[in-house]
């Protein structure tokens, strides 16, 4: 009996029964079976479902395939890294007698594996030299990854056997979580040279395909991420096919350590952290205004497109929470407390509170569309070894919006959501992909309405002519939604924004509007977010710019450096003219020669540095320098006024006029 496949191209194979991804290759042509690593399957149907699988995997009929080759991107760089993780371990326990082996999978940039030390063994990264060394050993022997798979019972007793605790827990749990119905039999082993790892794959033919790996960093992770398990020891690290990739990502690191927000917020005081409130930023005067820039730009953009600005409170009762669906969702992601025998939430989100808001009120179709947004402060209960920085903090503010609407405004206050965030991230010159993603299998409402949400969503992309991606099944769990992923200057994609459709929630409410035919009619509701978390959108903004924000978000735009104490009194003459100007400028009047104050100017980035000395004031003018720049010569005042103001504002903003113009 024959085994039918379609190739990437649409052209059908015939091959065996029984036939492997290896058998395909081959029948493709000796070149690709050369250079096969694994194949990748898509189930017959519409192939959204794609598992990648060993070569030696017999293929099911009918399905999709296409081979993976080191120039296959992702899901060959994912299978690589899980090789050298297995690699890792391999040289681990040859090198430290008594080591527990935990898990080791292939991540984003990389790959780690944890493990538990004997007592008085304690691994750094000094010891990252002779592990690697031991691992090359394995590479260049291009030990082949062999595949058992063996009887549960068996492979728990060799584990308890090895005293490897962990795998024979992790056994333990996959024959609890197989249903009753259909007890577990077998696991699968994977075996590269001395080395044998509970698996479930795929690999590559053998460690030879791991082509260049360094090890990275060391760490302490719990085991299952469990704070009253064993702290064991996470050694991460990354691979490639080739030594020049290898080089150009950890070039791409040491740019990415250079511009850490965390270091820079210190360096250029903006913000803080302390373990008082731990995933907390405590914001300086100078990061305060770069945050407040943010919030102004979204309010007056929104002011601008109809949204009403509104403020709810931090705590609410726990019947808020249950008639959201939080309460069973989310629960264990927020802080909850006791009120006087009541059960209360601190809100992570705003959209229940801007549900019962609009309830509060009558409202007529005359009404609609109805805009609420909020900059309101939220709270979630992150565990403490996600935490990082900015970028997954406890405490932080949304550029939070919900639009309420008719089931006739849907398409245009969806086309208005897309428009105003490209607005957005053009201010910052940011690419922009989009990102439909669809019902998740754990939802609320019926298919009926996840139908018209998707049909909506995909209806406005493609009126719009907007280029997007399909991801299925990372919906919300009351509707599709679009994602705006924006890329940053070292190449990382962010997901920043989000417009959620939700034809659920305004049902779980109960809210309604008295329509033209004064029935009552449920509104339609719409989740609007574009920067995300003002913390984490200038965690990334830090990290894209270098520190180095556009003129109109830096917190000093202009600094007037006197070049000795007694023309401090014309530099302050200036840095007034500035700041009447809307500047916001900055005096350094210290007993500094120019040379230090310069240099120090600089290390804070500020984008201009006004000189004066006894020509500037005798004459009215200042030595302009840019940051970076260098030296730009003598202007009068009043022209590098002139030039700046129009500058000194976020292009989105109008321009407030100063106090000198209108006197």
């Amino acid at each position: 009996m024959a085994v039918t496949v379609t190739l990437p191209d649409g052209a059908q194979l015939e091959l065996a029964d029984g036939a492997t991804g290896a058998d395909a290759a081959a029948a493709i042509g000796p070149g690709l079976a050369r250079a096969a690593l694994a194949v990748q399957v898509s189930a017959p149907g519409d192939g959204s479902e794609r598992e990648v699988l060993d070569l030696a995997c017999a293929l099911p009929d009918r399905a999709r395939i296409s081979i993976v080759t080191a120039s296959s991107g992702e899901p060959a760089l994912e299978l690589i890294r899980h090789d050298a993780a297995h690699v890792l371990a391999t040289a681990v326990m040859e090198l430290f007698d008594g080591v527990k082996i935990s898990i080791g999978p292939p991540i984003a940039e990389g790959f780690y594996y944890d493990f538990e030390f004997p007592p008085g063994i304690a691994v750094s990264d000094e010891d990252f030299a002779r592990i690697e060394e031991r691992m090359r050993a394995h590479v260049k022997a291009a030990e082949p990854f062999e595949r058992a798979d063996v009887p549960v019972q068996q492979a728990r007793a060799r584990f308890a056997k090895e005293r490897q605790d962990y795998k024979v827990e992790l056994i333990d749990d996959l024959v609890k979580a197989a249903p009753a119905e259909m007890p577990l039999q077998t696991v699968s082993l994977y075996t590269n040279g001395p080395f044998t790892d509970l698996c479930r794959g795929p690999h590559a033919p053998s460690t030879a395909s791991i082509g260049a790996f360094k090890l990275q960093s060391v760490a302490g992770a719990y085991w299952r991420g469990d704070a009253s398990r064993t702290m064991l020891t996470r050694i991460y690290g990354t691979a490639f096919f080739a030594k020049a990739e290898l080089a150009e990502h950890l070039e791409r690191l040491e740019q990415a350590r250079a511009r850490d927000h965390r270091k820079l917020g210190r360096e250029l005081g903006l913000f803080t952290f302390s373990e008082i409130s731990p995933g907390a930023a405590f914001w300086l005067p100078a990061g305060t205004t770069v945050f407040n820039s943010l919030v102004g730009v979204s309010r007056e953009m929104g002011r601008e497109r109809g949204y009403s600005e509104v403020k709810t409170p931090q705590i609410f009762d726990s019947e808020l929470w249950k008639t959201s669906g939080h309460w069973d969702k989310y629960r264990e992601n927020m802080f909850t407390l006791d009120v006087e025998g009541r059960e209360m939430g601190v809100k992570p989100m705003n959209c229940p509170a801007h549900l019962h808001l609009f309830a509060t009120r009558r409202h007529s179709y005359r009404d609609l569309p109805i805009r609420y947004s909020e900059p309101g402060l939220l709270h979630r209960n992150e565990p403490s070894g996600v935490l990082h920085g900015l970028l997954r903090v406890r405490h932080f503010a949304q550029d939070d919006a919900h639009i309420f609407c008719t089931t006739e405004q849907v398409a245009e206050e969806v086309k208005g959501c897309l428009e105003m965030a490209f607005a957005t991230y053009e201010l910052f010159d940011l690419d922009v992909r989009l990102e439909l993603s669809t019902r998740p299998e754990q939802r609320s409402g019926s298919d009926e309405m996840w139908d018209r949400a998707e049909a909506e969503l995909t209806g406005v992309l493609e009126s719009e002519g907007r280029a997007y991606t399909l991801n299925p099944g990372d919906g919300a769990f009351y509707g599709p939604k679009i994602d705006f992923h924006i890329t940053d200057a070292l190449g990382r994609s962010w997901q920043c924004g989000t417009c959620q459709l939700d034809f659920f929630m305004p049902e779980r409410f109960d809210l309604s509007y008295t329509g033209a035919d004064n029935a009552e009619h449920t509104p339609v509701m719409i989740h609007r977010a574009l920067f995300g978390s003002y913390e984490r959108f200038i965690g990334i903004m830090l990290e894209h710019y270098a520190g180095e924000l556009p003129l109109w978000l830096a917190p000093a735009q202009v600094i007037v450096l006197a070049v000795s104490d007694r023309f401090n009194p014309y530099a302050a003459a200036v840095a007034q003219r500035l700041r009447e100007e809307g500047a916001r400028a900055e005096i350094d009047d210290r007993s500094e020669s120019i040379a230090r104050k310069i240099r120090e100017a600089e290390l804070r980035k500020i984008p201009y540095m006004l000189i004066v000395g006894e020509r500037e004031e005798h004459e009215g003018t200042v030595s302009v320098r840019e940051h970076r720049a260098g030296e730009e010569g003598a202007q009068a005042l009043a022209d590098f006024v002139e030039a700046l103001a129009p500058k000194l504002y976020c292009p989105a903003l109008k321009p407030r006029r100063s106090p000198a113009r209108d006197a």
